[in-house]
């Protein structure tokens, strides 16, 4: 029996059912046996890849985008370049080639929101020349002016889940299965008296929590100290009902009960609900686009035709290649599964590749 099932069996024996985001807490950050303390789960000997992982390309726009809103915010000398959930450090170690190249008087403080051992031995491999700060949350940050990216960051913050019925809302727990040895799916026996969204029976809705406080802490800094956020995930750009919880292990999906602390568990970001929880704290919204629109508007295409200049045949199939899996718009790319969002100060009015998109539809809101 894996380690992180019999500490959860314990749990529920002891106390009931568990909900949903419980679990994906514990599953993924458990200090021992959480799925991100215990390996290295990018590229392909791991789970599953993401776009700095593709190509360096994506990292090297990124980085223009930096500068781009370095220089909008007025090229403060005490910038701090936060990344949370910097992977290998892959992003960032692409975004700050580029940097120096076209922003070689930004010198920033450079500050990882990383939990994972295995990771951060490897972003400190990655990145040896820019002595970052290691940070377990965003609560030890320091003050200041900051440009934040988030890429595929959002997705792995618990959630909470409910199920209409009946009575209402009932919240999404995780049980022991009928032999007692493995784990199921339940609902609470109660509703929640807090929850009176309209929606036909049995649609699950999904709150996140995590990911609105997280947000809201970032908005409420960077009106403070100035600066921005990029995000960048998979999700959806308008509200909706749907269960999109997901477990991948060695590049397949999996279920999500089977073997806690061995698969990544996700869920669709709500782009949407991001937006309206940065602009109620009087942030500014840009965005979502999709990633594809992102992407070609940052040049991805001109770099591509830099790259592939110098290149041998085969290394120019990969860099295709590699653009191709950035942008196609079809389920076997990223180009619009991927959304991308900023989040800024009032005074940063366009950022790049990006429309400003204050106002929140009241009609689409759950």
């Amino acid at each position: 029996m894996p380690p992180l099932l019999g500490l959860l069996r314990e749990e529920i024996l002891a106390t009931g059912p568990i909900p949903l985001a419980r679990y994906m807490d514990l599953c993924l950050g458990h200090p021992v046996h959480g799925y991100y303390r215990t390996r290295d789960p990018l590229g392909a000997a791991g789970d599953f890849v993401t776009a700095p992982e593709i190509s360096q390309m994506f990292g090297e726009l990124i980085g223009l985008w930096i500068a781009s809103v370095w220089g909008e915010m007025g090229a403060p000398a005490d910038l701090a370049l936060v990344e949370l959930g910097p992977g290998r450090g892959t992003l960032m170690a692409d975004a700050l080639r580029a940097l120096s190249r076209v922003a070689p008087t930004l010198a920033p403080r450079l500050h990882l929101v990383e939990t994972s051992p295995v990771l951060k031995a490897a972003q400190a491999e990655r990145l040896p020349g820019f002595a970052p700060t290691w940070h377990d949350d965003l609560a030890t940050l320091p003050p200041g002016p900051a440009i934040v990216v988030a890429n595929e960051f959002f997705d792995a913050l618990p959630v909470r889940q409910f199920q209409r019925g009946e009575r209402g809302w009932h919240e999404r727990c995780v049980g022991l299965s009928p032999d007692g040895q493995g784990l199921a799916f339940g609902l609470a026996a109660e509703p929640d008296p807090h929850l009176t969204v309209r929606a036909p029976l049995g649609v699950i809705l999904t709150l996140p929590g995590a990911a609105l406080d997280t947000m809201r802490d970032l908005a409420r800094r960077f009106v403070r100290d100035g600066g921005a956020l990029l995000a960048i995930d998979y999700g959806h750009a308008r509200p909706g009902f749907g269960d999109s919880l997901q477990a991948v292990a060695e590049h397949r999906f999996v279920d999500p009960l089977a073997a806690p602390g061995s698969a990544d568990l996700t869920t669709h970001v709500d782009f949407s609900a991001l937006a309206r929880a940065a602009s109620g704290e009087g942030a500014r919204v840009h965005g979502p686009v999709d990633q594809r629109d992102f992407l070609q508007a940052l040049g991805l295409h001109q770099r591509a035709e830099r790259l592939s200049a110098g290149a041998t045949p085969e290394q120019a199939a990969e860099i295709a290649a590699a653009v191709s899996r950035l942008i196609d718009p079809t389920r076997r790319g990223m180009g619009s599964l991927f959304k991308v969002l900023a989040v800024s100060d009032r005074n940063l009015v366009q950022l790049p590749g990006l429309p400003q998109t204050d106002e929140t539809d009241p009609e689409t809101s759950i």
